[in-house]
């Protein structure tokens, strides 16, 4: 196959250099639902198996997740996180279903999203079945449905376990909210935000304020003296998919999120998350799309050579990476197809927990100001400075935007420091 064949050509071009820096080859996207597919079938064999799985292998630091998790989740054959004992089928036919429980799987839940059309079943393998037979067997069984693992998504760049704040009371409603968030619950009472009509949505349980949203959310819409987000005093649509649990931030929780964003009408929506390419995303991703979504994600930060990580590097959305102060791309920051702008998204501040501002680095920060922007005034106006090469390239995208939107540490009193 062509696409096998570029892979090991890129691979082999590459060998020299990354073997001095242990870290897998970037590569282009693959098919549509491949990396659910490849590690599980048997059609690829030498180099060209081993060059396919190190393009789809889980970063160390995601693997981390699993070993924290206390059996909540398990790896898929590429390392990545997913639920333990959760098989995903999207557009299951009835009479596969009635195959697949009558070969000993059970249904753990069905949902229907409307707003995108997609009907989702999760199922729990056969007793004593490895989970990853358990994928290739219903696949069998349903082979004109999406057969997926549950994959976790993780802050990007996240390392270690998420510490889980106190459950959010309701923050009332933003009925013509245009921006939408998909992270953890948020602190909607910081001084950053306070002045905003900001909903928040529990999609693994009640939503619980986190770190990471709270700094993401303020980089949207904060409004509190020196601090500007990107669209001030906005109104904020926050789906938490985390819950502060060890098992949040699934594939089936954020295409709910998405299905919500859909209902409500936001305009556009910010994924500061990364994780491999997911049938069930990839399909939720595409339909929230059709129906006039503008979704906007981090690259990652996962360095240079990193495979393309997603949902940022799904071609409806639009990937973002980061700069420092002086407009320079972060050494950290993943490259490729994937890009398609820069911000800011180092050495400036943004809002931490109880009511403080923190110091924040990384794409997770660059990618929100970008979604304010374009809910703000539409993609048009961006305008983006050019840098690195000129015209288009795989660090900087089309070049930086929103670079007067960075707020000096100094200038909010900022303490500690969030990386992400």
């Amino acid at each position: 196959m062509a696409w096998v064949a570029a892979i090991v050509m890129a691979v082999g071009a590459a060998a020299p250099a990354l073997a001095q820096i242990g870290l897998p080859p970037s590569l282009p996207s693959l098919p549509s639902g491949l990396s659910d597919r490849l590690p599980l079938t048997g059609g690829i064999d030498g180099l060209a198996r081993s060059a396919v799985d190190d393009a789809l292998h889980a970063p160390g630091r995601v693997t981390a997740l699993v070993r924290n998790a206390r059996g909540a989740l398990q790896a898929d054959p590429n390392g990545w996180p997913v639920l333990t004992g959760e098989v995903v089928a999207v557009d299951l036919s009835p009479n596969a279903q009635r195959q697949a429980l009558a070969a000993g799987f059970t249904v753990l839940r069905e949902e229907r999203l409307d707003a995108l059309d997609l009907a989702v079943v999760v199922l729990a393998p056969p007793r004593r079945m490895r989970l990853d037979r358990a994928v290739d067997r219903l696949r069998d069984l349903a082979p004109d449905a999406e057969i997926t693992f549950n994959h976790v998504a993780a802050p990007a760049g996240f390392v270690g376990a998420a510490v889980p704040g106190a459950p959010l009371q309701s923050n009332g409603s933003a009925p013509a909210a245009r921006l939408g968030l998909i992270d953890t619950g948020i602190e909607a009472t910081h001084l950053a935000m306070a002045g905003s009509a900001v909903e928040q949505r529990g999609f693994s349980g009640p939503p619980r304020m986190g770190a990471h949203g709270t700094a993401v959310a303020s980089l949207m819409i904060g409004d509190a003296g020196a601090f500007k987000g990107g669209d001030p005093g906005a109104g904020l649509l926050v789906a938490d998919i985390y819950g502060g649990q060890a098992n949040g931030g699934s594939a089936t929780a954020l295409a709910s999120a998405l299905a919500w964003m859909v209902e409500r009408r936001v305009a556009v929506v910010n994924i500061s998350l990364v994780g491999p390419r997911n049938a069930l995303i990839e399909r939720a991703v595409s339909a929230a799309q059709r129906r006039g979504l503008i979704l906007v994600a981090a690259v990652g930060n996962d360095g240079p050579a990193a495979p393309p990580l997603y949902p940022a590097a799904y071609p409806q959305v639009i990937g973002v990476t980061a700069v420092n102060a002086q407009g320079r791309v972060l050494p950290e920051a993943g490259r490729g197809e994937q890009v398609d702008y820069a911000a800011p998204g180092a050495d400036m501040a943004a809002a931490g927990q109880a009511g403080s501002f923190v110091t924040v680095r990384g794409t997770s920060f660059a990618a929100p100001l970008v979604a304010a922007l374009i809910a703000k005034s539409g993609r048009q106006s961006l305008r983006p400075t050019e840098a690195g090469a000129p015209g288009r390239d795989d660090v900087y995208g089309d070049g930086v935007v929103g670079a007067a939107l960075r707020t000096q540490p100094s200038s909010v009193g900022a303490r500690g420091r969030l990386a992400s």
